[in-house]
This record gives C-alpha cells, structure tokens and sequence, in this order.
C-alpha cells in the first residue's frame, strides 16, 4: 500500500466506504440515511468496531452491512491490534474511512498508509481541544461558542489537516451534556456534508493541504444553515 492515497473513486462508481465507531453509532447512522436519500454517493462497504457490543453493529447489521468487532485484548499489543483490523479493512478496498467515533489512538505505522483516505469527526473546534471531555472544556475556558470538525487523519492525535467545521453558541446554563446534545444534530450534517464533498471529487489531500475545487484552504470549511460548505 503506498505511503499516501486520494479518496477518489472511478467516475463509474460510488465511494467505498469503511466506517470504524466504537459506540451507539450516530454518525454511521446518519451516513446511512444520507445515502438512501441519494445525498451521497458513496457505498458503505463495512462497520468495523473495537467492541462487540457496540451498538453501531446493530445498526450496521439492519442496514444489510458487513459488521466487523475484533477485540484488543486477543492481540498481543496495541499495535498488532491496529494492524489487525486495518488489514481486514484494506481487503475491502476502501477509497475512504471514516472514523465515526472510534474511541482508539491508533499506531502512527497503521496511519501512515492511510493518510489522505481516512476522515475523522471530532467534537471541537480544532485545534482547540484535542482528546475527550472537549464540551466540559470548551465550558471551563470560557468560550463563547463549541462545535465539530472533520480532519485528515495523520499520526498526530486529532492534528491532521482540517476539512470543515459546524458551530454553535455556548448558552448560559449549559452542561457538558445539555452541549454534547445541541451539538449532535450539527456533527451530523457536518459529516454527510463533507463525505458529499470528498465522493464528489471536490476535497483532497495534497502536500498536507487541503484541496478544494482545486484551490488550498486557508481556513476550514463552513458549514451553513443550509447544510452547504462555504
């Protein structure tokens, strides 16, 4: 596999999709339902979990996808379990993988080969608040407002170069979770539209930048009321 790839598909057919999510699988499921409204095309080809009883391969197995658990603890390191399941991944051929809530560091060996073709959704405004907890945090600074971007996934943790953004004001009174939920909804249009993007050719990864419509960023992408990337 080469050290780095575009996810980009033959004009003949859709995207192939591989989707890992350690969880409930909201982002996943909302992939899916943007693809039986013909909003994407794209081909979820696979749901891949690091726990067998999240609740993403359920939702994986109803919708007539393959779902994949592997579990850590079989492997004798966390790198040989990374290996593992990016293997079982490679040999479904994906032009793109999303991580939807994948809750692992991944081996920085296991990402090279994958740079540029894998996506990941992050509860923040990157750079701000890489890791977790990112809505309690966004809370104690102070801020005046919180959201989710969707990045390149490079070996640094949440560090890649940044896709698009979705944001939302921070209200008085809000909680961790009270945030958490308003800002959901929103993660989820973010994701279907920047997937819209990269299906549709208009996004790639070049020399570590962000290609748009042939044009380098130099900020993230917008999402607007109208679920369009500005």
């Amino acid at each position: 596999m080469p050290e780095s790839r575009t996810a980009s598909p033959e004009p003949s057919r859709p995207l192939r999709v591989v989707v890992f999510a350690s969880g409930r699988g909201s982002n996943f499921a909302a992939l899916i339902k943007a693809q039986r409204r013909d909003e994407l095309s794209i081909d979820i080809v696979a749901l891949f979990s690091d726990r067998s009883t999240a609740p993403a391969l359920e939702l994986a197995r109803a919708a007539g996808i393959e779902a994949i658990a592997l579990k850590p603890r079989d492997y004798a390191s966390r790198a040989d379990f990374d290996r593992a399941i990016f293997d079982r991944a490679a040999q479904l051929t994906p032009d793109l993988i999303v991580l939807a809530g994948f809750m692992r560091i991944i081996d920085p060996a296991v990402v090279a080969p994958w740079v540029g073709c894998m996506i990941n959704i992050h509860p923040s405004l990157l750079p701000k608040y890489p890791g977790l907890h990112t809505h309690a945090r966004a809370l104690e600074a102070g801020d005046a407002e919180h959201g989710s971007s969707v990045h390149y996934v490079t070996a640094e943790l949440d560090g890649g170069p940044v896709v698009a953004q979705a944001s939302l004001p921070i209200i008085n009174g809000d909680t961790p979770e009270s945030l958490a939920a308003r800002l959901l909804p929103l993660e989820h249009r973010l994701l279907v539209a920047t997937v819209s993007l990269i299906a549709n050719g208009e996004i790639a990864l070049r020399d570590n930048l962000v290609v748009h419509r042939g044009h380098a960023l130099t900020a993230p992408l917008r999402l607007d009321a109208n679920d369009n990337l500005r």
